[in-house]
C-alpha cells in the first residue's frame, strides 16, 4: 500500500492512498492544473483513480475537487451534509457515505471518522489494503478516541501537527483566529501530536506530521517538539518541507 501526499496544509491538500490497480484521492483542494502536475511526478495515471473522498468543505480540501471528478470520471464520495455544504461543485456524481460504515473501492476498504473541525460534518478517513491499514487524520482540533485508535492500528499514520503555541501566540493572526486554531474546533497543535504520537508510536510505524501552517510553524520545530515529547528520536518522523514537496509513504 502506498499513500502519496501530494499536498498538506492550508495552501491546498490532496492525497492518493494506492493499491495494486486501484487508487482513491482523499480531498482535493488544489487546481486541476497542479494535481496532474503531481500525480505525473509520482507515476500515477489518471485512470487508475477510482474514487475521491472529501474530509470537509473548506476550500483548501475541495478546491478542486469538482474539476478531478469530471476528468477522472469518478465518485466524490462524502456525508450528504458535506457535499450539500461544498456548493456547486458543477456536473458530479455523489455517492453518500456515514460515518463508522465501511466503503470497498477495489481493493482498498475505507472507513470515515468523524473529527472535531469549524466545518458542517468532518471526518478524517482510516484505510486498509493487502493487510496494511492507515489513517489520515487532520484539520481537528483535537484527536477524538475513535481516531486515536485507528491511528494506534494504523502502518502508516499521518497526523496534523498544525501549529507551535508559541508561534500562533505571538504571530500576526486576529485574536479570534488564533482562539479559532487554538480551540477545541480548530487545529491539533505539535504538543498535542507529539503527547498523542508518545501513546501510539511503534517502531514499525510510519509517522508522517501533517497540515504544518505555514505562518506558526517550521518543519523541524514540528518533528523536534514531537519527538521530544513522545520520546524517540526526530529521524522517526516526517513531514513536507514546503509548498513544492510532496512524498510517497510505503507500507
Amino acid at each position: 500500500m502506498e499513500v502519496h501526499i501530494l499536498a498538506s496544509g492550508s495552501d491546498g491538500n490532496c492525497a492518493i492512498v494506492r493499491h495494486e490497480d486501484t487508487a482513491v484521492m482523499i480531498d482535493a483542494g488544489l487546481t486541476g492544473k497542479r494535481v496532474n502536475q503531481l500525480m505525473e511526478i509520482h507515476g500515477i495515471d489518471a485512470s487508475e483513480i477510482k474514487a475521491l473522498f472529501i474530509t470537509h468543505e473548506h476550500g483548501d480540501h475541495i478546491k478542486g475537487a469538482g474539476v478531478a471528478a469530471r476528468k477522472f470520471s469518478c465518485p466524490i464520495l462524502c456525508n450528504d451534509v458535506t457535499f450539500r455544504a461544498c456548493g456547486d461543485m458543477g456536473k458530479v456524481e455523489h455517492q453518500s457515505i456515514r460515518m463508522f460504515q465501511p466503503v470497498t473501492i477495489g481493493t482498498i476498504t475505507l472507513t470515515a471518522l468523524p473529527t472535531s473541525h469549524d466545518a458542517k460534518y468532518p471526518c478524517c478517513y482510516t484505510f486498509e489494503a493487502g493487510g496494511k491499514r492507515g489513517t489520515i487524520a487532520t484539520d481537528t482540533g483535537y484527536y477524538t478516541q475513535e481516531v486515536k485508535q485507528a491511528l494506534m492500528e494504523s502502518d502508516i499514520a499521518v497526523m496534523e501537527s498544525n501549529y507551535d503555541k508559541r508561534m500562533l501566540d505571538e504571530g500576526p493572526y486576529s485574536d479570534w483566529l488564533k482562539r479559532r486554531i487554538n480551540g477545541d474546533l480548530g487545529h491539533v497543535s505539535n504538543v498535542m501530536c507529539g503527547m498523542t504520537v508518545g501513546k501510539i508510536y511503534t517502531p514499525e510505524k510510519k509517522i508522517f506530521l501533517a497540515h504544518l501552517s505555514r505562518t506558526n510553524n517550521i518543519p523541524e520545530l514540528a518533528k523536534q517538539t514531537v519527538a521530544d515529547l513522545a520520546g524517540i528520536s526526530k529521524y522517526r518522523l516526517d513531514c513536507l518541507d514546503g509548498l513544492e514537496d510532496s512524498r510517497i509513504l510505503k507500507s
